[in-house]
């Protein structure tokens, strides 16, 4: 079978590459299955879509709410349609277990229908005026062209949750996704076309993040920039629109932590706290990457943790029953044991630790679950976020010792509290310095129509998703209309 060449969306056109530079789309799973051919999206063609979507911004943002919002509704139910196809897809480009590929649309879906709905809601407030006979308001507006640039380990629910708002508030989009997840967007900008976007308002440029990335957020014909990735990444790109005066938002990484306390359900905290950690192999920023166990009852909830864990069916994301499934890449196979070997330096693996035996598991990119008790707090695996299948357990005596270790990385995204004490639950919400705070729960996700994002070194500090999403895709204009005298 002949591998399909991907294509950019540019000006309400698929646009071919005539170039020789063409990577490669394989699936993790495998190692060596090819699915699609990559083109490399270079200056000219960025400068292109920016082009595209400046020219579609004025006719979009005049397009009354109901007409936007009916092309999200048409998207949505699109995607409904091919929620398993595509699904498919996601499992084999980044690795996702197939059930959880499949979750992921339905939020695609979930999410454009939501800002379908976001799209004809007030847009302002009547504010009193000094002067009698004045009518002073305030009312939103879009901003104009909006980069999108996202990751691949949600390829569907993160680029909606940045592209429906930027559409249903009447932006227009260059989108740019990270290479490895580069055919699910190209079938998800197929999806958005196909719901009737005019030419421009969606542009999709393919590529690597070096150089089509690096283009687009250094083009002065953006008005905003929202980003998901790496730290590096976002503090460049923090630095760029800062020159540029322009909004960014960006969401990093984290280094989660789950305190369990003494009186606990160890059962329900071990299960969530497994699965936080190991699904898709750790490759969540929200994945749970520490369980701070107090003392007295670490032993029990070791022996929990083994069992739930043990629970995982480790292999390929297409099979259905798969839990955790491979690694990204083989670069990040290395990474993930150099974080190991930093954490047996001083903890003890009791679990895991190395790629795993069988010709199941072929040449794909595959790390067995791994549990490290004891590292120390300064080592690079309890404080530097790993993407793998990795959970570092740090005994502590008390909830307040167990606050001051979960608070003792640079990051602030998500946590979780197991504990049956109100007044421990109480304590611990204004103390933990995170944007996600949970009691008895997995510290992965959060509801599609709340707010997503983190605190300190995890965010610049505003908010995804829900509500909040309009106040980075709008900005305020004040209003006074006074009588002719």
């Amino acid at each position: 079978m002949e591998i399909p060449r991907l294509a950019h969306y540019v000006a309400g056109e698929w646009v071919e590459s005539t170039a020789d530079t063409w990577s490669s789309d394989v699936n993790p799973s495998t190692g060596t299955d090819v699915l699609a051919l990559v083109p490399e999206g270079g200056p000219a063609l960025v400068g292109r879509a920016v082009a595209a979507g400046q020219t579609a911004v004025r006719g979009w943002a005049a397009t009354p709410g109901p007409q936007r919002a009916q092309i999200l509704y048409q998207a949505a139910s699109l995607l409904a349609e091919q929620r398993a196809a595509l699904g498919l897809l996601v499992a084999r480009e980044v690795g996702k277990p197939l059930g959880e590929a499949v979750q992921e649309v339905d939020r695609g879906v979930t999410i454009l229908r939501y800002f379908a709905g976001e799209a004809v809601r007030p847009l302002g407030q009547v504010i009193p005026a000094q002067q009698a006979g004045s009518l002073q308001f305030s009312m939103r507006q879009p901003l104009g062209l909006v980069a999108v640039i996202s990751p691949w380990n949600f390829p569907v629910a993160i680029p909606l949750w940045k592209i429906a708002p930027a559409l249903a508030f009447g932006n227009t989009v260059v989108w740019k996704p990270a290479e490895t997840a580069s055919f699910t967007a190209f079938s998800l900008a197929q999806v958005l076309a196909n719901a009737g976007l005019p030419a421009g308002v969606l542009n999709l440029i393919l590529g690597k993040g070096s150089l089509t990335g690096e283009s687009l957020v250094q083009h002065a014909g953006l008005r905003a920039i929202t980003f998901t990735g790496s730290d590096a990444t976002g503090m460049r790109i923090a630095e760029l629109a800062a020159r540029h005066n322009i909004k960014y938002q960006l969401e990093m990484g984290g280094k989660n932590a789950a305190l369990v306390l003494g009186d606990a359900h160890l059962d329900q905290a071990a299960r969530l706290i497994a699965g936080g950690a190991m699904r898709f192999a750790g490759q969540k920023c929200t994945a749970t990457s520490r369980a701070i166990v107090v003392q007295e009852v670490l032993d029990k909830f070791l022996n929990q943790l083994e069992g739930a864990v043990r629970a995982l069916p480790l292999g390929s994301a297409t099979t259905e029953a798969t839990a955790v499934g491979p690694l990204i890449a083989p670069d990040a196979v290395e990474r993930v044991h150099s974080y190991v070997t930093s954490g047996a330096a001083s903890g003890a693996v009791v679990l895991g630790g190395k790629a795993p035996d069988g010709a199941q598991f072929g040449q794909g990119f595959f790390f067995e679950p791994t549990v490290i008790v004891g590292a120390a707090a300064d080592a690079p695996v309890a404080q530097e976020e790993v993407f793998g299948p990795v959970l570092v357990v740090q005994p502590v005596r008390t909830l307040e010792e167990a606050l001051e270790l979960a608070n003792g990385t640079k990051y602030g995204l998500s946590v979780s509290l197991f504990t049956r004490d109100i007044n421990a639950a109480l304590a611990y919400i204004p103390a933990i310095e995170c944007g996600m705070v949970r009691i008895n729960g997995d510290t992965t996700g959060v509801d599609p129509h709340a707010p997503f994002g983190g605190m300190r070194g995890s965010s610049s500090h505003s908010r995804e998703q829900g509500p909040a999403a309009i106040e980075f895709f709008t900005e305020i204009k004040t209003v006074q209309i006074n009588p002719a005298s």
